[in-house]
């Protein structure tokens, strides 16, 4: 771009600003002039924060606290005193949301309140500032950031900026110079919401801890259309999709995070998790509504978002953002999944979200407790469960209602595989009318019972209703009995639209959608190339048809204890072939072969996901026996491990590879990591009964 400097970068990013509301401001006019004399903002150079819009807002903002309290808040937020620059982050960032709690006297007693730093109702209610080559003396060296942005004296989002002319500028350049001011002037990244870094060009955002993999693009300005400016307005696009004093207000309150892993990591959303929760969260408004019309009523929609487009973010803030809308009256969130291993990870992605949630999120691991924790709840709550869970007891004939509250939320995770089954079905009758078929072909006589004991139907209190047991409904139709005016949504990467399985049938139509083309254009996700390697199941002659007919059995909706262990034997059967001695060995040394020649021109790691622990370990142990120096018993050392869980009660060939959830988490984050030893991993694939 010849003939543009960073300087008109700077001027056009300060221009949009203006147009949406912020006031605009050059850095030495509202400084200090001298090191002796006080500005008209700040006292001296050292001032990260505007220290007089601050007092002005706290005043502004809370009439009802004495003047001395408010004061002792305004030294608070100046000097938080707290140890390390992220930890002062996330408590500043709590003061924000929250306020600032305070005590003082007043007729004679101690009161204790919350001073607001922030109106989050009323955009006008707050001071709105963009500040360009904004100096800030640090402990060693004074530096200059391109544009800091102010809510109410709090330099809440810094732009560095380069020269879009320069070959040697870029954007990356930006992000190097932003990790320099954190070391060189730290007070200014206190209260830091925001980090953007652009030549002009590109732009990306990100958060404090981020580093250059988690600074995204910001592609939308209304929540629909994507590069609305264009591919080469980036910069433009984030300050006007971003900075709306509106979206911005929502998004610091609504799309922050931060987790605890060993490691403090502050988290923020990208354009397509922010979007897409608040398009839900207005279907879920409409949907709840008991005037809603028939069609639309408990259906809040789907969000179909690719996979590894950070749907646990997206699922947090929507359960925040939830849990806090006034029309929701305090409503209760219930999170379903259909696989422990995924409640477990959803769990602990909430749990680290308590504040954000103003929850603790509770685990029902049993079916009795499940029924506690929302049979007759009169509000709140944020229940995980597994939708196996919903099931009729054995002296059931149907499942019970839990509560007909409509402020009830029910968002199903992965909801393309389990939440179907609404009509009717009769697994006896099916199994006998398949031994009538076979034994017709084995020319042997058969009797056909019937499906149903001779009784008379009896109204639902009577015990004669018990003869409808032989008919059974999937698991849905249960949650939905139990909850029969909550809302569900449903994310999934993989909507279905069949006859008897239709996603939008069940949830609504789609609220948002983020498919896999445009996240790996964002960088969110990274391309995916397939390239078909066979081992072959060594299959004696006729047993294909059975062994399909077995793998449809096991993904049918079994409730019953006799039906579970037949589908545990049959699966069982089913790994046993697969997991067979000569071709768990062809597939080690392919799997060897394949990755050594990769890694000869392509740096990277391997996820091997198997069957079942055993094929895990059988795999693994293949494995070694190829590349002895590979294995280490330590699970900080080597070079392949396997991730899973594990009981008391395992095998001991399982033992050696079962770690505890501290161990399993630095494996994790260790793969992650480019440079980290661990290369290959070898995973349990989620596709067996999960009981």
């Amino acid at each position: 771009m010849k003939g543009v400097t960073e300087e008109h970068v700077e001027q056009a990013s300060l221009e949009w600003l203006a147009h949406l509301g912020w006031e605009v401001a050059h850095g030495p006019d509202i400084s200090p002039p001298d090191a002796r004399t006080p500005g008209t903002e700040r006292d001296s150079y050292r001032q990260a924060v505007l220290h007089h819009r601050l007092q002005k807002a706290i005043q502004r903002l809370n009439p009802h606290i004495p003047p001395g309290a408010q004061d002792e808040v305004l030294r608070t937020v100046l000097r938080p005193n707290i140890p390390g620059l992220v930890a002062a982050n996330r408590k500043m960032h709590r003061w924000m949301v929250d306020g600032v709690p305070v005590q003082y006297q007043k007729d004679g007693e101690t009161r204790g309140d919350r001073v607001r730093l922030v109106d989050w109702a009323d955009v006008a209610g707050n001071d709105w500032l963009a500040v360009n080559q904004f100096s800030i003396q640090g402990p060693k060296l004074t530096r200059r950031p391109d544009v800091v942005l102010f809510l109410n004296g709090l330099p809440v989002v810094v732009l560095e900026l380069k020269n879009p002319g320069d070959e040697n500028a870029d954007i990356w350049g930006a992000f190097n110079q932003l990790q320099t001011y954190q070391e060189d002037i730290p007070d200014l990244f206190i209260a830091n919401e925001l980090l953007v870094i652009s030549d002009g060009i590109e732009a990306r955002v990100g958060s404090l801890t981020a580093d250059a993999e988690r600074f995204m693009a910001w592609r939308a300005i209304d929540g629909v259309t994507v590069d609305p400016l264009g591919p080469m307005r980036e910069l433009q696009t984030l300050v006007q999709g971003l900075f709306q004093r509106e979206l911005l207000l929502d998004y610091l309150r609504h799309f922050i995070l931060f987790e605890d892993d060993g490691r403090l990591v502050k988290k923020v959303a990208g354009y397509h998790q922010f979007h897409a929760v608040r398009a839900v969260v207005s279907s879920v408004l409409a949907a709840s509504d008991p005037g809603a019309d028939a069609t639309r009523r408990g259906k809040g929609g789907v969000v179909w978002h690719t996979q590894g487009a950070g749907k646990s973010i997206e699922m947090t803030c929507l359960a925040g953002k939830l849990m806090q809308h006034p029309r929701m009256g305090n409503p209760t969130l219930l999170v379903v999944t259909d696989r422990n291993d995924l409640d477990n990870q959803l769990f602990g992605v909430f749990a680290g979200a308590a504040e954000l949630l103003r929850e603790t999120p509770v685990q029902a691991d049993t079916r009795p407790r499940l029924r506690e924790l929302l049979a007759n709840r009169p509000s709140g709550g944020v229940v995980f469960t597994t939708i196996q869970k919903f099931t009729p007891g054995e002296d059931e004939d149907r499942f019970p209602v839990l509560s007909e509250r409509h402020n009830i939320v029910v968002i199903c995770d992965e909801a393309h595989r389990s939440q179907y089954g609404f009509q009717a079905s009769m697994p006896r009758l099916h199994r006998q009318l398949k031994d009538a078929r076979d034994a017709t072909a084995a020319n042997e006589p058969v009797v056909l019972r019937a499906a149903e004991p001779a009784a008379p139907y009896g109204t639902a209190g009577d015990a004669s209703y018990s003869h409808l047991r032989n008919v059974r409904y999937g698991y849905a139709q249960h949650l939905r009995s139990a909850l029969p005016q909550a809302t569900f949504v449903a994310f999934t990467g993989t909507p279905v639209s069949l006859e008897d399985r239709d996603t939008r049938a069940v949830f609504g139509d789609y609220v948002h959608i983020y498919d896999v083309e445009q996240a790996v254009k964002d960088g969110a996700t990274v391309p995916i190339y397939y390239e078909s390697r066979l081992a072959r199941l060594e299959l004696k002659e006729g047993d294909a048809p059975q062994l399909d007919e077995e793998v449809e059995e096991l993904a049918e909706d079994e409730e019953d204890d006799t039906a579970k262990a037949a589908q545990l034997r049959r699966w069982a059967a089913l790994e046993k072939l697969v997991g067979s001695p000569p071709r768990i060995h062809k597939v080690a040394a392919d799997l060897v072969e394949h990755f050594e020649n990769r890694l000869a021109s392509l740096d990277g790691k391997a996820m091997v996901v198997a069957m079942s622990r055993e094929i895990c370990v059988h795999l693994y142990d293949a494995i070694v026996a190829l590349r002895p120096g590979w294995h280490d018993p330590d699970p900080d050392k080597g070079v392949v491990k396997i991730v899973m869980t594990g009981a008391a009660s395992d095998k001991a060939l399982l033992k050696p590879h079962i770690y505890g959830k501290d161990t399993k988490k630095r494996l994790e984050r260790r793969y992650k990591d480019p440079a980290d030893p661990p290369r290959v991993r070898i995973l349990v694939a989620p596709i067996g009964p999960e009981l």
